[in-house]
This record gives structure tokens, sequence and C-alpha cells, in this order.
């Protein structure tokens, strides 16, 4: 499960679990990662704004599934044994046939699977991706139309309306593009920054003024929803990754 590299340093998170970047750039995908655990470890997955797919090994099985945002901090447990990779997708892209909104918080499409290491998606079956093909599939899927991006997001995410669109269908447009509404993602994005930060060490007086925040205790309220810990705790090391 892999974190934002400023929150657990590279191929580094709570004891037990490493992860890693894997290389390659597409034009969808924010992030390629892979992780492996060598014992049950617990940790807290910090909330996030953007789509997955995430592929998982663990007792001689494979399981593929399609992840929305996460709207809280929760608290997961990767099995002993296990190891995952997946694509996480710039903010707007998705799987047309899975909404991010009807994934989000953990309710994940599990995308059925068939003989000869095959998934299914849409009208046909897929050859299982790997880490070494996750490109192929990914690139695959999207001159398919199976994966598509929203090009009015990044528009609306940073406060410009496209032109000839109302306010009220811009955002519903992307809520249904991304899953979540514009100001939770702004309130995400911002406790992902302090939270980063106290992870770094810096002080709690100067995350408040640096991420936004009006006073101490607002900063730790959004700490508890967005990654379940305190400031404290972060700048202690606390067992926490953002995906």
């Amino acid at each position: 499960m892999s974190p934002d590299r400023e929150a657990a340093g590279p191929g580094t998170g709570p004891s037990g679990l490493v992860i890693d970047d894997l290389p390659g750039e597409l034009p969808l995908v924010r992030r390629v990662w892979s992780a492996t655990c060598d014992r049950a470890t617990g940790f807290t997955s910090a909330a996030k704004p953007t789509s997955m797919i995430v592929v998982t090994r663990a007792g001689g099985g494979v399981a593929v599934h399609l992840r929305g945002p996460e709207t809280a901090g929760t608290s997961l447990t990767c099995p002993a044994g296990s190891e995952f990779f997946g694509v996480e997708f710039r903010l707007g892209a998705s799987v047309v046939l899975h909404p991010p909104s009807g994934l989000t918080d953990l309710h994940d499409a599990v995308l059925p699977t068939v003989p000869g290491h095959r998934i299914l998606l849409g009208d046909q079956d897929w050859e299982m991706p790997t880490e070494q093909n996750v490109d192929v599939f990914v690139e695959r899927l999207a001159r398919a139309g199976l994966l598509v991006l929203d090009p009015v997001v990044d528009e609306i995410r940073h406060g410009e309306r496209p032109r000839g669109m109302s306010d009220r269908v811009a955002q519903a447009r992307f809520r249904r593009a991304v899953g979540i509404s514009h100001r939770t993602l702004v309130s995400i994005e911002r406790a992902r920054r302090a939270a980063r930060l106290l992870t770094a060490g810096s002080p709690i007086a100067d995350v408040v003024a640096a991420a936004g925040y009006y006073d101490q205790p607002q900063l730790a309220r959004a700490m508890r929803w967005a990654t379940g810990h305190t400031p404290a705790e972060l700048r202690s090391g606390v067992p926490f990754l953002a995906w």
C-alpha cells in the first residue's frame, strides 16, 4: 500500500510493510506502486481524493479491486505474506463502468476472474496485469474507452469555472468525475499537507500556519478525521500511510 513519499520516506512504512514506487509515466496515472508485508501489520491509511486499481496476492489467491476516494482515515491490516501493487489515477480519471461515487470509502468493486489468469471488465476478459505490464493494461483500458479523464476537473480544482457552465453544473460534474465534492477535496488536500509536515517533524504551531488552519484545535480535529491520529502522534512516528 503506497504512501506519499513525504509521509513515509522511500521504501519505508510501518514495521513489516515495505513499499516502493514503480517506474513509468502514463497520461492518466499519478503513480504506480507495489508493497509487501512480511508479517501482519496494522496501520492507518489517510483520507485521499483519487481512485485506483489494486491487485492483491494473498493466501494463494489474486484479487483485483477498483477503489475510490476515502473521506476519512481508515485503520487497516496488511496480512502476513501478502503482496500488492496498484495504479493511482490522476484526479478526475476513472473506470467508466464503476464511477468513483460508488466506490468511495472502501466500497470497492472486485473484478471477476476467469480461467487462464484473466479478469472481466466490460464485455471482455483481460490479461491479469503484473507489476511489469500494468502500464500496458492501463493503456489498453484507455484505448477501449473504459478509462477516461474528465477534462474540466483540473479547471474546477483550481477555482475556475468552465466557460458556459454554471457553478451548480460545474460542481455536480466535479463530484461525478471525482466521487467527492470540490470542498471535500480541498479539506483532504490541506489535511494531507499538514500530515506530511507533522510526520516530517515540523512544529505543530508552524503547521497550523503553513496549512492554513485557524488554530491548533482545528488542526487536531482535521488530523483526527483525516489520519486517525493527533498531531503529536504523527510527529512521534505513529504507523501512518497516505496512499
